[in-house]
């Protein structure tokens, strides 16, 4: 066998392992992904006015609203758009991955499925990594939010894990809710493609 029946042979191998994707599938392809970045653009760009209002809110000129809540919260803020920052990070490079799509073979679209797989686990991380910061702004609402009669401290204790059992499950249920509804419809329909080109 000389070196160009090797080649054909080689390139023959590859083409029946990564099938081409139609014009038609390929199109069938870019709806769910247009709608994918319409929403991470639209949730990219809710999250950052939450936050504007967030620091605005918190400096308000109160009168009554000692330094120390507002710095404590003001705190609190920016270890949230540090936090907000990593994980958007991890969604950009999706998105730019996205933006572009080179999809012309089986394999190129089961690459895509794996990073949807990946950002799903990023999601939810998301969603619970604001599970401390819940904890911190508990505390400090607590602390300086005045009362009639003074909490004890089996009230204070029973406050705080209460409601952080109610937040921590209402983040964990809204995440899975929210990423369903914007994204796992979508990636639901990449996915039934996927399963097409396999047959």
């Amino acid at each position: 066998m000389n070196i160009d029946d090797l080649k054909n042979t080689w390139n023959e191998d590859v083409s029946d392992e990564t099938p081409e994707i139609s014009i038609e599938q390929n199109n069938k392809i870019n709806l769910p992904l247009e709608k994918i970045r319409r929403n991470m653009r639209m949730e990219f760009w809710s999250t950052v006015g939450i936050l504007i209002f967030g620091f605005a809110v918190v400096w308000i000129p109160v009168p009554e609203a000692p330094f120390k809540f507002k710095f404590y919260l003001t705190v609190l803020l920016f270890s949230m758009v540090i936090v907000i920052s990593f994980f958007f990070s991890k969604f950009f490079k999706l998105y730019k991955d996205i933006s572009s799509p080179m999809m012309k073979t089986y394999d190129s679209l089961k690459d895509l499925m794996y990073q949807f797989d990946l950002n799903k686990q990023y999601y939810l991380s998301f969603m619970l990594s604001f599970v401390p910061f819940l904890v911190c702004e508990l505390i400090i609402v607590i602390e300086f939010i005045p009362h009639r009669t003074p909490l004890t401290d089996l009230q204070v204790a029973t406050t705080i894990i209460s409601m952080l059992a109610v937040g921590l499950f209402g983040l964990f249920l809204l995440g899975k809710y929210w990423y369903r509804i914007f994204y796992g419809k979508y990636v639901k329909q990449i996915e039934n493609l996927l399963t097409e080109l396999k047959k």
